[in-house]
């Protein structure tokens, strides 16, 4: 990659290298991934401690409201880091992470417990805008494609290695202790990204400009392509919160491999970053709407053969056969949500801020309030999270099909 200084003299006084810069961005976005994957392994210690059924999926609102705040919080902090810089916002999002963390390992009951993770999630959101803000600052063209595919491939680590470390601390020391590591994470990571360079000079914020900002919102909402692929990606959104929501409940109690369950979830997650890094080699060979239409095809074929095994299994089919087809379906994920973003973006350059915000914020809020739902009636059988994830990977598919209706 070329060196920051090419792009941006001014404000390179304090200068990183690009191996420590991205591997700091890579943690910091990596904030979201940790706050959720570390803790996946206590669910059964969190029911223990606030007296629910061993079977019961409630704590599977930790995730929810979680993505609920996340989801929220992008539609302010967008606007907020072209007008006051990244560094303060960054700082400040950190500030509301670690709080929202203490009080979760500090709560007393589960609704506080919740309304916790909401102030989490609102941090966790900050963390993530401010990095992808920074890189588009500092790289472009394809430095920039580059900048971010190394970032992705350390953050595709985290769900690799976060259950598994959480296990080991919830063998040794009581669950909570995961969310103060997950504090004490953040406080070093804000120690570190103070040697992280101020990357929007003062002369090219914007101001908020209320007749801009809904003038950018009404041609969001009047621009077809941009609309549908967005309301397509809130139902994809929705069968992975389902999966996060639910995978600990559907490893451990179910299928009855607790012990199994960092392995299966990190098994799944090398999954994830082997779509991935194959899906930037075929949108280069075939384009991006043959690959997202193509896999949409084949998520529909997996979330139609999971609800097949489920009956066949009346709920409880063999670990063997149904856990193979969901990892199948999950990363035909990885293919579609990056492309149908791109496809989302590719008619409105000109508000390319605007349109991730309100695009990324519907995701999450769509996908964490309906993938929470079914998440939530899951207990002793697998067939109602089959059964969802046909129907949300066929609404999906049909949200697509309108987008590209000339």
């Amino acid at each position: 990659m070329k060196p920051l200084v090419e792009k941006r003299p001014p404000h390179q006084q304090r200068q990183l290298r690009n191996g420590e810069l991205l591997a700091m961005l890579s943690l910091i976005m990596a904030l979201m991934a940790m706050a959720i994957d570390l803790m996946l392994s206590a669910f059964d210690e969190m029911r223990e401690t606030f007296g629910l059924d061993p079977t019961s999926n409630d704590v599977a609102g930790v995730v929810t409201v979680f993505f609920m705040g996340f989801a929220v919080a992008q539609f302010v902090y967008g606007p907020l880091t072209d007008r006051f810089g990244r560094k303060r916002i960054l700082a400040v999002s950190i500030a509301i992470y670690a709080v929202g963390a203490v009080a979760s390992a500090l709560a007393p009951s589960l609704g506080l417990l919740l309304a916790a993770r909401f102030v989490w999630g609102i941090g966790a959101a900050g963390s993530r805008v401010v990095a992808t803000a920074v890189v588009r600052d500092l790289f472009e063209g394809v430095e920039m494609a580059r900048a971010m595919s190394q970032i992705m491939a350390v953050f595709i680590m985290v769900p690799v290695i976060a259950p598994a470390l959480g296990a080991g601390i919830v063998a040794f020391l009581p669950w909570q202790s995961v969310f103060w590591a997950c504090a004490l994470w953040s406080v070093a990571l804000w120690l570190w990204s103070r040697r992280l360079p101020e990357t929007l000079p003062v002369d090219e914020r914007r101001q908020l400009d209320r007749a801009d900002i809904a003038d950018s919102y009404r041609t969001f909402f009047a621009t077809r392509p941009t609309l549908w692929y967005s309301i397509s990606s809130i139902f994809m959104q929705s069968v992975f919160t389902m999966y996060l929501a639910s995978s600990e409940l559907i490893v451990s109690e179910i299928f009855g491999y607790r012990s199994w369950f960092p392995f299966v979830f990190g098994v799944t997650a090398i999954g994830f970053g082997v779509a991935s890094l194959v899906n930037g080699k075929a949108v280069v060979r075939f384009g991006v709407r043959t690959v997202l239409n193509r896999m949409l095809i084949v998520l529909n074929l997996c979330a139609a053969l999971l609800v097949i095994i489920a009956i066949s299994g009346s709920g409880q089919p063999s670990f063997w056969v149904f856990m193979p087809a969901l990892g199948l379906m999950l990363s035909a994920f990885m293919f579609i949500m990056p492309n149908m973003n791109a496809e989302a973006m590719q008619p409105l350059p000109h508000i390319a801020g605007t349109v991730s915000a309100l695009s990324g914020g519907f995701r999450m809020l769509g996908g964490s309030i309906l993938g929470g739902l079914v998440a939530t009636r899951i207990d002793v059988s697998v067939t109602p999270f089959a059964v969802a994830a046909l129907v949300f990977a066929s609404l999906s598919w049909a949200s697509a099909y309108v987008a590209q209706v000339e």
